[in-house]
């Protein structure tokens, strides 16, 4: 057992150990900073994630689209400040493990070594952070895009997909293949926001009978799968135009998430084709082909100031 001289001794030697400066102290101190500053961070990151995720289930059940803007607008808000939070975080315990590692250390000395440690960490990494941030910090101001948006990223065109988290120093995207990929913010070029997640594609299909033409129409539309990631909003006849006594023009419109327009460009367009396929030419129903367009009303309203064209010519 133990007597009383050695515990003084471990006592003693326990006391010098954590208040005089050595080596094994400073390692000592360097771990539980990292824990503690682990934890820490991810603790009050915790918090404001569950707020964010609150207003991420609002936002997916808002019909009102400026609502829905400002609502993504929080929820990027909420994202950036996460980070802003764990690197607060890490330069308060940084700094306070420092004051205890060098409590009594010469000032010039301590600065020459932290000028020199900064000079080295700045030409290296900081530097490469700082551009992120900057990148970032300008895009938030600015509101390039949000959280929530699906966006296209340039000079990378492959890259794209829905904005899951925005830093200020990267982006995070879930492409349509479910990949998750990151981006440093210093990266983006430029970028394509799709408006609502959604592409709004429309079919002029001519035809020589309406009534006929649009029951064949939609036992095809019938044959389209419908879904999230497939047709978000259903095609649908939008009107029928009479050109001739032979001759009418039916529009089906639809909706689809970027990368999935082929369900209308080619699946849709190809079904239609087939209703006459064993036809002869003076028996079918469909006259000429169909034509698939892009037809989002926001883009038809710029496109009539933009395109100035005298119809008089």
């Amino acid at each position: 057992m133990l007597d009383q001289v050695n515990i003084n001794n471990i006592t003693v030697e326990a006391q010098q150990f954590f208040s005089e400066p050595n080596a094994y102290r400073s390692v000592l101190i360097l771990v539980s900073t990292i824990v503690i500053t682990y934890w820490l961070s991810r603790f009050l990151a915790k918090g404001i994630i569950r707020v964010a995720q609150a207003v991420a289930t609002r936002t997916d059940s808002e019909s009102d689209e400026e609502r829905l803007v400002r609502l993504r607008q929080v929820e990027t808000y909420l994202s950036v400040t996460v980070a802003v939070i764990r690197v607060v975080a890490v330069a308060v315990v940084a700094y306070i493990a420092w004051k205890i590692i060098s409590p009594t250390a010469n000032s010039s000395l301590a600065a020459i070594g932290a000028g020199t440690i900064f000079i080295v960490i700045a030409g290296q990494t900081l530097g490469i952070v700082l551009r992120d941030v900057t990148a970032g910090s300008v895009m938030i101001a600015e509101r390039w895009f949000n959280v929530g948006d699906f966006i296209k990223i340039e000079p990378f065109m492959e890259v794209s997909g829905v904005v899951e988290e925005l830093t200020l120093r990267s982006t995070r995207l879930r492409s349509l293949s479910g990949e998750v990929v990151w981006i440093h913010n210093q990266q983006i070029h430029g970028v394509h926001v799709t408006p609502r997640g959604v592409r709004t594609l429309a079919v002029d299909i001519f035809v020589r009978d309406r009534v006929k033409g649009e029951q064949a129409i939609e036992k095809v539309i019938s044959t389209v799968p419908t879904g999230t990631m497939m047709m978000a909003r259903p095609l649908r006849i939008k009107y029928a135009e009479r050109w001739s006594d032979e001759l009418w023009r039916i529009t089906v419109v639809g909706e689809t998430p970027p990368g999935r327009e082929w369900l209308v460009e080619r699946y849709f367009v190809n079904a239609l084709k087939e209703i006459d396929e064993d036809k002869k030419r003076a028996d079918r129903l469909i006259v000429h082909e169909p034509i698939a367009r892009y037809a989002d009303s926001v883009a038809d309203s710029r496109f009539k100031r933009a395109v100035r064209v005298n119809k008089d010519k």
